[in-house]
């Protein structure tokens, strides 16, 4: 079994540690955040946006951890362009970025991975608002790799006195908590949107748990990871919080907007509509029963109602609570 969230940093706010080069990519808010709180650790951070001037080059050619937070649609491209360029084979690269490939159905980590063999990867996830670690609000994260020492490299450069950073080796585990919850998250917009109660919501958030599991064990994942920061940390932060750009997409259409004009009026990108078609689609190949992202998905398709979701899920043929943790 994994030991998830193992090796806390050991973060004490006296030491003095020499100044490392991280380069993050993406300017977006969470890019920005991330580069902030390398920048309290006393690190020296380089912020590439692509709409800048500065070259790509001049950022990942001497940077000792390459942080991606880029959108989903974006990692593919990014990828590219940095394997052309190259960068040195002592980089680590930290994948921040929450979703599943369109094409392919991969998560960010494995794409950067068969793109870079011989570099270590570490997966960034957990309750992480943009907004509250904005403020220095405190937070706690996760850094996940099949490689230690990579994985403590990172939790070293982005630990500070208000973002404690645990460390685990369970990437797909810790990257698909955060992927998954982006779709619950629209549910419990709705739920909160059409005003069912914390009854509801409870009960939502409590059934969601052991879908996101069968997914995460199917794809091989350690059902321990679901527990954790990455899995029912952020499913609770994300499903509670209207700084949720998901939960924004499920509270509008609960309110009667079409996906098209919450999606217009969005800060940024709800990675949670895209992840919900490729998740249906990849649960259908795996037969992995979805009860709660199959009634999201249609009613992001347009095939159902809000409150004809909640009566489908409602309707469902009864049974003992654990019977299905792991087989629905």
């Amino acid at each position: 079994m994994v030991n998830t969230e193992s090796q806390p940093s050991n973060f004490t706010g006296n030491e003095a540690t020499p100044a490392k080069i991280t380069t993050v990519l993406g300017a977006g808010a969470w890019g920005s955040t991330l580069a902030a709180v390398a920048e309290r650790s006393d690190h020296h951070v380089r912020l590439w946006s692509r709409r800048g001037e500065t070259p790509l080059e001049s950022v990942i050619q001497d940077a000792e951890i390459l942080l991606s937070a880029i959108s989903m649609k974006g990692v593919k491209p990014m990828i590219d362009r940095v394997k052309a360029i190259g960068i040195p084979e002592s980089t680590i690269i930290v994948t921040a970025t929450k979703g599943l490939d369109t094409e392919t159905a991969y998560t960010p980590s494995r794409l950067w991975q068969e793109a870079f063999p011989d570099h270590p990867i570490v997966v960034l996830s957990g309750p992480n608002l943009a907004k509250e670690i904005q403020n220095n609000l405190p937070a706690a994260t996760v850094m996940a790799s099949e490689d230690e020492a990579a994985a403590e490299a990172a939790q070293e450069m982005f630990a500070c006195e208000t973002f404690r950073v645990y460390i685990n080796a369970d990437p797909i585990g810790t990257e698909l908590g955060g992927t998954l919850k982006n779709v619950i998250a629209i549910a419990s917009g709705v739920c909160d949107g059409l005003h069912l109660g914390t009854n509801a919501k409870a009960a939502l958030l409590t059934r969601a748990l052991p879908e996101m599991i069968r997914i995460g064990t199917t794809l091989g994942a350690s059902s321990e990871t679901f527990f954790g920061l990455s899995g029912l940390g952020d499913l609770l932060a994300t499903c509670d919080s209207p700084l949720s750009r998901n939960y924004q997409v499920g509270y509008g259409l609960a309110q009667g907007k079409t996906l098209e004009e919450i999606l217009e009026h969005l800060e940024g990108t709800a990675e949670g509509v895209n992840t919900t078609q490729v998740l249906v689609r990849l649960a259908r190949k795996e037969q992995i029963p979805v009860p709660i992202s199959a009634q999201v998905y249609r009613l992001l398709k347009g095939k159902s109602t809000p409150q004809q979701a909640v009566e489908a899920l409602m309707a469902r043929e009864l049974k003992a609570e654990f019977d299905d943790l792991f087989d629905d």
